[in-house]
């Protein structure tokens, strides 16, 4: 249609309109598809700051992230939202996880207690939102929204995370579960890179900390990074914490290359204390196909999708213990100076030996990634839960972990990728024997 005819105020209308739609869809695109520089680096997500169309562009007095919030908290809120290209997930294995549910009278006769704790510190991750929240508020309905409580702590985020998860608030608590969410200036680019990380974290379980009593010993902490994941996925690690009776469960997270190779090499460690794939003295890649390369025992439960004990581990999501925590037993710190420097998820899983909960292990079947396209393609390369445990049969006694109280003599202390040797698995803390 020609405008040459139209006065112009209404050809300025017009241009407006177009000039914002094409804004938005060009924003959306944008966060859709941001690669994970970090993944590929094995560090944070990056922090550039001033970056972000979602705060540069306004129309009218309105900010674009300001229109777009609606979407992400649609998107969160209703998992069958369509607005933005996700992770796909599948229903949970009927039937698999019910006896997780607690209903309102077994609530009431725990006294109200919170029965489980997800804990998150999330930075520059608008993009993994509606998967990552989207998977949270489903796990939440399942459970029981009664008997859930959510620690989120945001920090240095300019790219819209902050103003989305501060956008929920009214919604969680809508949904019914204790909701907290702080932000926090601490910024571990700067300073000490493991003292502001382990802050971070201690900040998101503030909650148990403060407030011991409205949680039980029992209580499952489940901790995410900024990973794509399913309902699924978080159900398993709760379920084998569950059934293995185990101190603390982890998953398998991905890095964003191809072929994707394991990521959180610098913290996990196998139950023979060495890193999850051998790491040559140059520091190269070469050998992260092979995983568990020398220790057999490990290779093959891994290979059979059957949780396996490790000395250590994080990997992107973990369900544990509330007890050493609550009891003041244990929080994420720094290493000694008669440590080795090491991440704050491998000295918590230290503590955790030290103090007796020697039940650590990773589950196979739950992989990670750390954004959309990543997990998809990680789930088709190593598989599903719904495909490991499609098959399985509750009687088989070799699903179970036999489990080893004793910890490996010695453990691979790695400073960085060309810095490693082997040091006491309980360097610092020798005359403390295990409880």
């Amino acid at each position: 249609m020609l405008t040459g005819s139209w006065p112009p105020r209404k050809r300025l209308s017009v241009a407006a309109v177009a000039i914002t739609i094409i804004i938005v869809f060009t924003t959306i695109s944008n966060l859709h598809y941001r690669s994970s520089n970090s993944v590929m680096k094995l560090r944070l997500p990056p922090y550039n700051k001033g970056n972000d169309p979602t705060k540069a562009e306004t129309v009218g007095n309105t900010t674009l992230l300001e229109l777009l919030a609606p979407s992400y908290i649609k998107a969160i809120l209703d998992p069958k939202d369509k607005e933005f290209d996700r992770l796909q997930c599948p229903a949970p294995t009927p039937k698999r996880y019910d006896y997780l549910q607690v209903d309102r009278s077994d609530a009431k006769n725990v006294g109200g207690q919170i029965k489980y704790f997800f804990a998150l510190n999330l930075r520059q991750c608008i993009s993994i939102l509606p998967r990552l929240m989207g998977s949270i508020v489903e796990t939440v309905r399942f459970l029981g929204p009664e008997n859930c409580g959510l620690s989120i702590v945001e920090g240095n985020s300019d790219d819209g995370t902050l103003e989305i998860l501060a956008a929920l608030r009214k919604d969680m608590g809508s949904l019914g579960l204790e909701f907290h969410f702080q932000t926090s200036d601490i910024d571990p680019k700067n300073g000490d890179r493991i003292e502001a990380l382990a802050a971070l974290r201690n900040l998101a379980l503030e909650p148990l900390i403060n407030n011991p009593s409205h949680y039980s010993p029992d209580t499952a902490v489940i901790f995410l990074n900024d990973v794509a994941i399913c309902m699924d996925d978080i159900l398993e690690l709760v379920h084998q914490r569950v059934y293995q009776e185990a101190d603390m469960i982890c998953a398998l997270d991905w890095s964003d290359i191809d072929p994707p190779i394991f990521y959180d090499i610098w913290v996990a460690r196998a139950i023979n204390g060495d890193t999850f794939w051998e790491i040559p003295m140059d520091g190269g890649w070469r050998f992260a196909s092979n995983l568990f390369w020398n220790h057999p025992p490990s290779r093959q439960r891994y290979d059979e999708h059957k949780a396996f004990q490790v000395f250590a581990c994080w990997n992107g999501a973990v369900v544990f213990s509330a007890k050493p925590i609550i009891q003041n037993k244990i929080r994420f710190r720094r290493s000694k100076p008669d440590e080795c420097f090491a991440g704050e998820p491998r000295l918590f899983c230290k503590d955790l030996w030290i103090e007796g909960y020697s039940k650590i292990a990773v589950v196979p079947s739950v992989n990670l990634g750390y954004s959309d396209k990543s997990t998809t393609k990680v789930k088709e390369l190593h598989g599903r839960v719904s495909e490991a445990v499609k098959g399985e049969d509750i009687y088989d006694g070799s699903l179970r972990i036999v489990w080893n109280t004793k910890p490996p003599e010695q453990i691979k202390c790695m400073a960085s990728f060309e810095d490693h040797s082997w040091v006491p698995w309980n360097q610092g803390f020798e005359t403390k024997s295990l409880m």
